[in-house]
């Protein structure tokens, strides 16, 4: 997992400058040959199995190239690079999970713990020059499943504990009727045996 906080720099034909009215949420390059790059959304949390998209904008004079890398902990891979309007080459490794757009952007499928990390997108205009982007993605494995067992786990101890419940009032109420009715019969018996034992005399 990659910090939100966390800086790279890449070097390119000129810096990158942050917009004043959207602070860190909204990055623009500029470059002189015309490029432009604008990343909306630099920082992106996700939970596994969700959808992403990596959102940028580009302009530029003439025909660009545009291509994705991912850089983590286990590697840096090409995801695609295309030509406006000519070719789309989508890597082996990511091939059905990714759609690629117009204006640049690439939405990624289904997402796991590994696609954590830096996601470079290289915008080369026909001439040469190249804009730089960089879009940092934070991937967390969902817990509701771990909640959903437990959840059910207590509920059924709960049911168990009140079915036992009930047996064992049941139990007792059984055993209390049935002294009542042994009391009642011994005290039958003797009041009969009093009453012979009267008339004999």
């Amino acid at each position: 997992m990659i910090s939100g906080d966390t800086e790279m720099l890449l070097s390119s034909p000129s810096p990158i400058r942050v917009s004043p009215a959207a602070s860190s949420d909204f990055l623009e390059q500029k470059t002189p040959g015309g490029v432009s790059l604008v990343v909306p959304q630099p920082n992106i949390n996700a939970t596994v199995a969700q959808n992403i998209l990596l959102s940028v904008e580009y302009s530029c004079r003439g025909v660009a190239t545009i291509e994705w890398k991912h850089v983590s902990s286990w590697g840096t891979t090409s995801i695609v690079e295309w030509r406006s309007g000519n070719y789309v080459n989508i890597s082996t490794v990511y091939k059905d999970r990714v759609t690629t757009f117009e204006n640049g952007s690439i939405q990624l499928r289904n997402v796991g713990m590994r696609d954590a990390g830096y996601y470079f997108v290289t915008v080369t205009e026909e001439h040469g020059t190249n804009a730089y982007g960089t879009i940092i993605v934070n991937v967390y494995e969902i817990i509701y499943e771990d909640l959903h067992f437990v959840a059910v786990l207590f509920a059924f101890l709960a049911a168990v504990s009140a079915v036992l419940i009930c047996f064992m009032w049941l139990c007792n109420k059984s055993l209390h009727l049935f002294q009542k009715k042994t009391t009642h019969k011994l005290t039958a018996s003797t009041t009969e045996e009093i009453e012979l034992e009267t008339i004999e005399c």
